[in-house]
C-alpha cells in the first residue's frame, strides 16, 4: 500500500469517526448544568484506534460540522453559539483530549491498558477543560463549577474509559488485519 492510499484511509477513517461522534451526541442523559452524552466515548474510540493526528483530525471536522450548522451537538444541536455556551468548554477540550489519548498510545503501545490509562487521563483533561469554560461562561463559583460539571461525570468517565479501550483496541486490531492501518503506530514516522 502506498503512502497515498494509506493517507487517504485514514482521512476517511477520521471522517468516518466525526460522523460516529455525532451519531452518539445524541445519546444523552439530561443533568441539570451539564448532560452526560456518548460524545467522550466517540472521542476516546477515535483517539484509541486513529492515533494524535488522525483521532485529532475526526474531532475538528466534528466541531467543524456542528459550528457550520449541522446538528451533531448533543440534543441535535449547532452553531457556534454552542461551542460559546456554557457546555462549549467540554467541546473544545475534545482537541487536546483526542491529541493526548494518541499521542500517550504512539509512544507506548496499542494495549488496553495504555488504552485505559490514555482514556482516563483524556477523560480529566475534558472534564478540566469544561469545568473551567462552565465557571467562567455562567459566572459560577469553583466549587459550583466542579460540584455540576466535573465530578457527575467521574464514575460514568471511567466506564467510557474502560469502553473505549476495549472496544478501540479491538476494533484497532481488526483494522490493522484489514490493511486499513499501520501495524505498528507507536513509529512517529508512520503516524504523518
Amino acid at each position: 500500500m502506498t503512502n497515498d492510499q494509506l493517507r487517504l484511509r485514514r482521512m476517511i477513517l477520521a471522517a468516518l469517526f466525526a460522523a460516529i461522534t455525532g451519531v452518539l451526541a445524541q445519546m444523552t442523559i439530561p443533568l441539570p448544568l451539564v448532560p452526560i452524552t456518548g460524545q467522550t466515548l466517540a472521542i476516546g474510540l477515535a483517539a484509541t484506534i486513529l492515533g494524535s493526528r488522525y483521532g485529532t483530525l475526526s474531532i475538528l471536522v466534528y466541531l467543524a460540522l456542528g459550528a457550520v450548522g449541522v446538528p451533531v451537538f448533543a440534543e441535535m444541536k449547532s452553531g457556534v453559539s454552542i461551542l460559546f455556551g456554557p457546555t462549549g468548554g467540554y467541546l473544545v477540550g475534545f482537541v487536546p483530549t483526542a491529541f493526548l489519548i494518541g499521542w500517550y498510545m504512539e509512544r507506548t503501545s496499542f494495549t488496553v491498558k495504555n488504552a485505559m490509562i490514555a482514556n482516563t487521563i483524556g477523560m480529566i483533561v475534558t472534564l478540566a477543560f469544561g469545568t473551567f469554560w462552565l465557571k467562567m461562561s455562567a459566572g459560577l463559583e469553583w466549587a459550583s463549577a466542579f460540584k455540576g460539571g466535573f465530578y457527575p461525570f467521574i464514575p460514568v468517565g471511567i466506564i467510557k474509559a474502560a469502553l473505549a479501550a476495549s472496544i478501540g483496541i479491538g476494533v484497532r486490531r481488526r483494522l490493522v488485519s484489514a490493511n486499513l492501518l499501520l501495524p505498528v503506530q507507536n513509529n512517529m514516522k508512520h503516524s504523518a
